[in-house]
Parts: C-alpha cells; sequence; structure tokens
C-alpha cells in the first residue's frame, strides 16, 4: 500500500549526481515542506512535460516555502542531465537502487518488461515530515494535478 495522508514520510538520501553527495528528505524537517514527486522515467515525453512545468512554475512553490524534490530510478548520470536539459531549478534524484519507490510503495513490478520502474506520484510532507497529500496513478500518461498539489501546500501556511 503506497504512503498515505497522514503517515510519516518514509526518509530518503539520494544521488542528483554523480557523486557521493546526498540529498535527505529529513534535512528540510522543521525548515521546509517539500513536494515528492516521482516519476518513470527521464526524457519520455510525459515525464519531461511534468519536470518543465514544475520548473517553469518553481518561483510559486519556493514562494509557499516548499521544496521540490524529483524521484526516479534513472542513474545519477541522467538524473543531471535530465534535470540540467528541463532547466529543473530543483534536485532530480536518482533512485537507482530502488530504495525509495520500495520505502514509498510507488514501484511497477512490470511496467513494458522493466522491472523496478517508479509510478508517477505526487506527496506533499509538512515541516514535521508527515505526509499531508498522496496521490499515486496507474496510468504513467497521467500528469499530476498540480493546482491540488499547491493547496495542500498553501494549506500548510
Amino acid at each position: 500500500m503506497p504512503v498515505s495522508v497522514g503517515d510519516q514520510a518514509p526518509d530518503f538520501s539520494l544521488p542528483f549526481e554523480p557523486s557521493p553527495e546526498r540529498v535527505t528528505l529529513s534535512a528540510f524537517r522543521g525548515e521546509k515542506n517539500v513536494v515528492v514527486l516521482f516519476f518513470p522515467l527521464a526524457f519520455s515525453s510525459v515525464c519531461t512535460d511534468e519536470v518543465c512545468r514544475m520548473a517553469e512554475d518553481y518561483s510559486r512553490w519556493t514562494g509557499l516555502d516548499a521544496e521540490v524534490l524529483a524521484v526516479s530510478v534513472d542513474s545519477p548520470f541522467v538524473a543531471q542531465r535530465f534535470a540540467r536539459e528541463t532547466g529543473a531549478p530543483f534536485p532530480v534524484l536518482s533512485d537507482f537502487n530502488k530504495e525509495a519507490v520500495r520505502a514509498w510503495d510507488v514501484m511497477y513490478e512490470d511496467y513494458f518488461g522493466l522491472r523496478g520502474v517508479a509510478k508517477r506520484a505526487a506527496f506533499v510532507v509538512d515541516r514535521e515530515g508527515v505526509v499531508r497529500y498522496a496521490w499515486v496513478t496507474e496510468d504513467s500518461g497521467e500528469l499530476p494535478d498540480f493546482g491540488a498539489i499547491q493547496e495542500a501546500v498553501r494549506a500548510l501556511g
């Protein structure tokens, strides 16, 4: 069962480039609300559209004192290039070892013959690390409702 509203968000520490440096979800506790977006595969059309739309509206998220973290199972090399090519001013993280997708239970066992790909999902995690919004779809072509995510963040104040 995927992570639900009211659950403590499972922590993760993931690279955003090929280096030992990591972004850790719990590092935002007490500091910022976090929007966590899981997406299937970098450079696919819908995933590119999703990350580009978040990048275009990034000032709205920072204006709400929220950070955006995008997560896929692509390698750190791919994550770094995808972030650069989409203009993402937020971290695009590599969950190559599939630790976060398993912990959040947002992993396709079989995605068109590929095993262990992230489902498209969106979560809002408050400053205390509690999930306040959760959306997971089985339709990888469906984008999240960005307005609903913004409203969830705005409600956190």
